[in-house]
């Protein structure tokens, strides 16, 4: 499907579905897992949506940023969750909130967005008669990827919550790689026709444009959430390898520890790093295309679980040179030797190798990252991926019009 038919198809499965209610048009609620995800990944996917002639609410756990969704023109419905909780207790008030949300504003259609919202939230779209569900994995993450015995135990429930909450007549479950899909298949939380692959959130060409290195020493950049999976300790060990070889490099790390998260990285040890100058750690930073104009390599070395990691659609836009890790969803980005580097996971010596390699070869770096952009804005841009979510958005609200008018139908014959 082109993206010009797929605009086109959203637009007019819309404009029917909102025809169809009479005045009002149809209410999509988005209900996501963090703030500061919504604000930095489905904003502009929800804009368009609003654009298109949906009533777009936004449900978040109630934490700072959420007056920003607000001012960005959508009402916000705060709903209880904690992430990384455990606690029966809580997860049962997690369900009871969403099903109370969900019966106050009826919605056309509700996006889950994250594990959490995935499970309770399809458990109350089921109570509640929601007509038609979306569920977004950006990744399979911690619980699907961990091997301590507390987080297979939760894998066995998360799978059996996720086989009832995902069955709904009118569910589509949008995952951003094939692996993640063959995973959710193989273990029966999906069917093949409820999945879709669209290969990450999208990447605004305008805002990360292309741009020439500049002449300073070259930066080794990582930015992630400093969590241990992410392959944190094996981007200091390759910083310390290569510090020892005298090669002229600056690891800069950016990002904090996600706190209470079981892979979570000490503050301390952040600190330590740091004041040992194994690498520069610039904690929280907000201007993306502003650190990636200043760095010459990305590195996201990550055995997590990834889905399509967003970084590595940035660093590609603006023209940079990767070394990531060969492990789902690093390594659907990048075409090694075209417009960066596949390492091993967990192997530090190789990504220091790969490293030194570019760091050496500045012509090399050059041309991965003009080969970088042009993936990017052949396979990724932010216009693409809007048209595929809306195009799924919109066809799913159509299917619970039919099933709504064949129901009737029945009754009345």
């Amino acid at each position: 499907m082109t993206n010009a038919f797929a605009a086109r198809s959203a637009s007019t499965a819309a404009s029917a579905a909102a025809s169809e209610r009479g005045p009002a048009a149809p209410l999509l609620l988005y209900v996501d897992h963090h703030v500061d995800d919504f604000l930095r990944h489905r904003l502009e996917l929800a804009a368009s949506l609003k654009r298109l002639g949906f009533d777009v609410h936004v449900a978040v756990p109630n934490e700072p940023r959420m007056d920003e969704i607000a001012r960005s023109g959508f009402p916000v419905h705060p709903y209880y969750l904690r992430r990384l909780s455990a606690n029966a207790l809580d997860e049962a008030r997690s369900i009871s909130s969403l099903v109370t949300l969900y019966r106050r504003l009826r919605p056309s259609f509700v996006q889950h967005v994250g594990v959490k919202p995935a499970l309770y939230g399809g458990v109350a779209a089921r109570l509640s008669d929601v007509p038609a569900v979306m569920t977004c994995f950006t990744g399979l993450g911690y619980l699907f990827n961990a091997e301590p015995l507390s987080a297979r135990l939760l894998r066995v429930l998360a799978t059996k919550g996720l086989r009832f909450s995902f069955n709904h007549p009118n569910h589509r479950v949008i995952l951003q790689n094939e692996n993640d899909r063959r995973v959710l298949l193989s273990s029966g939380i999906v069917t093949e026709e409820q999945t879709v692959v669209i290969r990450g959130s999208g990447v605004d060409l305008s805002r990360f444009a292309y741009q020439p290195e500049h002449a300073d020493p070259p930066v080794a950049l990582m930015a992630a959430r400093l969590l241990w999976d992410k392959g944190v300790g094996e981007f200091v060990e390759a910083a310390r390898g290569l510090r020892r070889r005298n090669l002229n490099v600056r690891f800069v790390l950016a990002g904090e520890p996600d706190a209470g998260h079981p892979t979570a990285i000490p503050k301390a040890t952040l600190q330590d790093w740091h004041a040992s100058r194994d690498i520069e750690w610039l904690g929280w930073y907000d201007d993306m295309p502003n650190l990636l104009a200043r760095s010459h390599i990305v590195c996201l070395p990550s055995y997590y679980g990834e889905g399509i990691p967003r970084i590595l659609l940035e660093a590609s836009a603006c023209g940079r040179a990767i070394v990531t890790a060969d492990s789902p969803g690093c390594r659907d980005i990048v075409r090694s030797g075209q417009n960066g580097l596949l390492v091993a996971a967990r192997d530090h010596e190789s990504l220091a190798a790969a490293v030194a390699r570019l760091v050496e070869n500045p012509a090399l770096r050059a041309r991965m990252g003009r080969q970088g952009r042009e993936i990017a804005a052949a396979e990724h841009s932010l216009t693409q991926v809007i048209a595929a979510y809306t195009s799924v958005c919109a066809s799913l609200v159509s299917s619970s019009r039919t099933a709504h008018r064949t129901t009737v139908t029945q009754m009345l014959n």
